[in-house]
Order: structure tokens, then C-alpha cells, then sequence
């Protein structure tokens, strides 16, 4: 199932610093299979305030998005981001293809009514 890092940057800093790290962040990338889905273009916002862009990286699963963000290949160029930039990063596992929000809705149900709250 794949994995995603969804960065939410809001604040940056143009730097020297941070053109090396997108100049170097793929070869980190490479192999754990991660790819960008979403690299900081504007957002349009449709509910609530967006404020700064995001990233989306797509990694075949969990444990390649994890083991991505501790490699030391990874490890020695993320200060050069993190001292520029004020942002929250988060890996995340994604939602199979036949993934249905209506047995999600029935799983929260049923735990509710198991610790006796009142879904209705």
C-alpha cells in the first residue's frame, strides 16, 4: 500500500542552502522508490487558510518512507532545508484502491456504541 512524507512549509527562506538540498534531495529519493506527487505550487484554497505550500512524496509503503527519512543520505542534507524553512513533515500510510469511507464509517460506529456514545 503505498506511503507519503506531506510536508506543509510555511515559511521560507530563499538560500544558497536550500537550492543544494533540491538539487540533492532525489538521489536521496531514489532508492526507496519515492517520487514527488505535489512540490510547492500554489494552493487554491476552497475552506479555511492555507497559508505556505506543500510537498507530497509517494514511497511504495511505510517502511520505505520511514526508512527514506532516517537514511543518512537523507539525514545529511535535512538541516539544510530545516534551517530555512519553518514546516511540519508527517509520513503517512495512503488508502488501498478499494479502500470505502462508508466501513470506515461503520468501524467508528461500532466502537462508539461499544463504549456506550451515542452515535445518533
Amino acid at each position: 500500500m503505498p506511503a507519503y512524507g506531506f510536508a506543509h512549509l510555511r515559511s521560507r527562506r530563499n538560500h544558497s542552502d536550500i537550492i543544494e538540498y533540491l538539487e540533492r534531495i532525489q538521489a536521496t529519493l531514489d532508492p526507496f522508490a519515492g517520487r514527488f506527487v505535489i512540490h510547492g505550487p500554489p494552493v487554491e484554497v476552497v475552506e479555511g487558510t492555507w497559508p505556505g505550500s506543500m510537498v507530497l512524496i509517494e514511497f511504495p509503503g511505510l517502511a520505505e518512507a520511514r526508512a527514506w527519512y532516517d537514511s543518512p543520505a537523507y539525514r545529511a542534507i535535512l538541516s539544510l532545508r530545516t534551517d530555512h524553512v519553518e514546516g511540519d513533515l508527517v509520513l503517512i500510510e495512503g488508502v488501498g484502491p478499494h479502500y470505502d469511507p462508508a466501513e470506515r464509517a461503520r468501524t467508528l460506529r461500532t466502537e462508539a456504541d461499544r463504549a456506550g456514545r451515542s452515535t445518533r
